[in-house]
């Protein structure tokens, strides 16, 4: 119920207006039952602003900072972030990827669509960045269909650093659903995870149009902070060849009809 009203009445109409999100494919997202929505991550407001163009819940997961804030501050942040359907994970220590596998295969077991960035953390330069293999031990073990999405011009939006988006149009593009059930019963097999996870990014790369670097966002983050130039070329996923692609942009916007 907090959820409904956060997105229908206090948030969703606000980011609608300034954010006017314009959308692709949105009829490969189930209409009901289960489904990783798996999206290119380039700013923090896109866990905001994918919910907006569905009618279904996603839950994202969320730093455990976020709600245990002290002070009005506090209460308004974790108020807010459990609203648009956040789920608080405890990123430190080793068992941090598998708390939140497994908090990915809850929602999927309840019949609900679960959003997760492969490249881990949002990309610093805008590109696409290789997928981690957890996006795919997520799509073996629970069998539940992938959804490939590409958030368009969330970084020029929001860069990295800036607080408040500069309100501006924002695209979502989905993909159709990747089913990978060829491949159930096979989720510790190190090359399968690898393989389907590059057959996610390739998908995500293809609705995009993002240039892709076969490394990943944290390592390539780690280099920028240390004055390395990357001389990556475009590549693809899993060797496959290079796509000629283009970012998608709006649609026009139909004129309004003239009174006489």
């Amino acid at each position: 119920m907090f959820y409904w009203f956060m997105k229908q009445v206090m948030v969703g109409p606000l980011l609608r207006l300034l954010y006017r999100p314009w959308t692709r494919g949105v009829e490969h997202v189930p209409e009901d039952g289960p489904a990783i929505l798996a999206s290119n991550h380039l700013a923090v407001i896109d866990s905001f602003i994918l919910p907006l163009v569905l009618s279904r819940k996603v839950q994202f997961l969320g730093k455990s900072d976020y709600f245990t804030g002290t002070g009005l501050k506090g209460r308004l942040t974790a108020g807010f972030m459990r609203g648009v359907g956040t789920i608080p994970v405890d990123r430190s220590g080793g068992k941090a990827s598998e708390a939140a596998l497994n908090t990915g295969l809850r929602v999927l077991d309840e019949g609900d669509l679960f959003g997760i960035y492969p490249e881990g953390t949002r990309s610093p330069d805008g590109r696409l960045y290789r997928g981690k293999t957890g996006v795919a031990r997520l799509a073996l073990e629970s069998g539940a269909p992938v959804v490939p999405v590409a958030m368009i011009g969330t970084n020029i939006a929001q860069p990295i650093g800036k607080v408040i988006p500069t309100p501006m149009r924002i695209g979502i593009v989905f993909g159709e659903p990747l089913d990978f059930s060829r491949y159930r019963g096979m989720e510790n097999d190190r090359f399968i995870l690898r393989s389907v996870a590059d057959e996610i990014q390739y998908a995500i790369m293809r609705l995009s149009g993002q240039e892709y670097v076969d490394i990943y966002a944290a390592t390539a983050k780690a280099r920028i902070a240390a004055g390395y130039t990357d001389p990556t070329e475009s590549a693809a996923p899993g060797g496959r060849p290079l796509p000629d692609v283009q970012v998608p942009e709006p649609p026009p916007v139909e004129p309004r009809p003239s009174v006489d």
